[in-house]
């Protein structure tokens, strides 16, 4: 037997992301080492995917009989129509992360959800009762309202973004779905925020900004934004620490990245694909070492 056939055969399944652009996602090297070490016949492959042929790669996915796929940006909200269903966390989201394909038929998950309620689980209580600031208004941002209303007892939510109008937009969408009341809106102006972000318990970035390349950006400079009775969670794993958390840290606050959400959403897929539990503290302390050689 050639070497290359002990690992990939006629058996192998095949399992990958879709996203455009895809070159930053660490999902191949951490569902690769899962599989290999949970002896699962699989191989995760990234596939660049534009908008416009999204609804071809699909019909090739049931075609080829691939497995399943995790969806990234920008494909989490569009990709919702061509699907055969969607769970409950998904529908009431309006974003899919993670496909499985059932001999042709496409169900779609939202496994971000349990990434996010895992990382928060340790301050449930720290956050009971007290407003929440989340910047952003894309899927994760989606994600992250969705899991505070239905998993934690917030106060009241502010969604923030750089056009007010999506974050109203939001706030109308939540209110509708969850029957959630008490949720604000402003647009990202760091100056204008710091008492929003000073009266905030919680406060998550849902944003690109500040992921690599672009380690120098971050939401908001002003360090009077941050004090030391605040929880910092920014959804960004590379860096490890942002500037956004580096400012935070400075003034005080606890500080979060986004590696754990990032390693249990990949587990949950992993799971809805291979109906087994993914090996997540050998997952964590790979990624956490590799990138942190990269910082």
């Amino acid at each position: 037997m050639l070497e290359f056939e002990k690992k990939f055969n006629k058996e192998t399944g095949i399992i990958g992301v879709i996203g455009h652009p895809i070159k930053h996602s660490l999902s191949p090297a951490m569902q690769n080492k899962a599989f290999s070490l949970g002896d699962q016949n699989f191989i995760y492959l990234p596939f660049d995917v534009p908008q416009t042929n999204l609804k071809d790669a699909l019909k090739g996915m049931i075609a080829l009989g691939i497995k399943g796929f995790n969806i990234t940006i920008p494909h989490k909200e569009y990709i919702t129509q061509f699907l055969n269903d969607v769970s409950e966390e998904a529908s009431v989201i309006g974003a899919v992360n993670t496909i499985v394909n059932e001999n042709g038929i496409l169900h779609g998950y939202n496994t971000d959800v349990n990434g996010i309620i895992e990382t928060l689980a340790p301050f449930k209580d720290d956050i009971n009762d007290q407003v929440v600031s989340v910047i952003g208004s894309g899927g994760a941002a989606r994600s992250v309202i969705y899991a505070l209303i239905r998993h934690f007892k917030v106060k009241r939510i502010n969604i923030i973004n750089r056009t007010e109008q999506t974050a109203e937009s939001m706030k109308e969408y939540f209110g509708a779905k969850m029957v959630f009341p008490d949720i604000k809106t402003y647009a990202l102006v760091p100056p204008d925020l710091v008492e929003v972000f000073g009266k905030s318990k919680l406060i998550v970035n849902t944003t690109s900004i500040g992921m690599n390349p672009e380690v120098d950006d971050s939401p908001t400079t002003i360090e009077k934004s941050f004090n030391k009775d605040q929880i910092v969670f920014d959804v960004i794993y590379t860096p490890l620490k942002t500037k956004f958390l580096e400012l935070a840290e400075s003034q005080g606050a606890t500080i979060v990245n986004g590696l754990k959400m990032f390693v249990v959403q990949g587990a949950r897929s992993y799971e809805l694909w291979t109906g087994e539990d993914m090996p997540i503290d050998e997952i964590y302390e790979m990624l956490e070492t590799e990138l942190g050689k990269v910082e």
